[in-house]
């Protein structure tokens, strides 16, 4: 074990946050984002059991977000007719806030097909058992300043 690093943080991940450099991307996908076609070519990290608001705030805790950008955290927009509410959303942006100057303004949204487009080139795709729909978070690294 390790000083200072959040539990839930496996080795495996751990490795992956160390290993991506300044605006590599990593998506928290919800339990049922299709991480496995959609990171054919990049690496998948199973964190079953846990929910995608906990791993944000871990990965938050241990990874600076990219300050060059203006919205360096992505959400996967609801599809046009579709009634689902996404209340996980506000939940996000209070994690946000809590590790980033910008808080909720660091955040912006990404159409769904688009959202996976752009989730098929991000570093590393970590699968989640969360149960809250459009709940797909993509986060941009920044550079770790002293």
């Amino acid at each position: 074990m390790l000083k200072g690093i959040p539990h839930i943080l496996s080795p495996e991940l751990l490795k992956v946050l160390c290993e991506m450099g300044h605006s590599d991307r990593i998506v928290i996908g919800d339990g049922n984002f299709p991480a496995e076609s959609v990171g054919k070519n990049c690496k998948v990290v199973r964190c079953d059991g846990h929910g995608v608001p906990e791993l944000l705030d871990a990965i938050l805790q241990v990874m600076p977000l990219d300050a060059y950008v203006e919205k360096p955290v992505s959400l996967m927009e609801v599809m046009k007719g579709d009634p689902v509410k996404t209340p996980i959303w506000d939940t996000y942006k209070d994690i946000v806030a809590n590790h980033d100057p910008r808080g909720a303004e660091a955040v912006g949204t990404i159409e769904r097909f688009a959202f996976y487009k752009e989730a098929s080139t991000a570093y590393a795709i970590v699968t989640t058992g969360e149960s809250a729909v459009y709940a797909n978070v993509m986060l941009q690294k920044g550079v770790v300043q002293d």
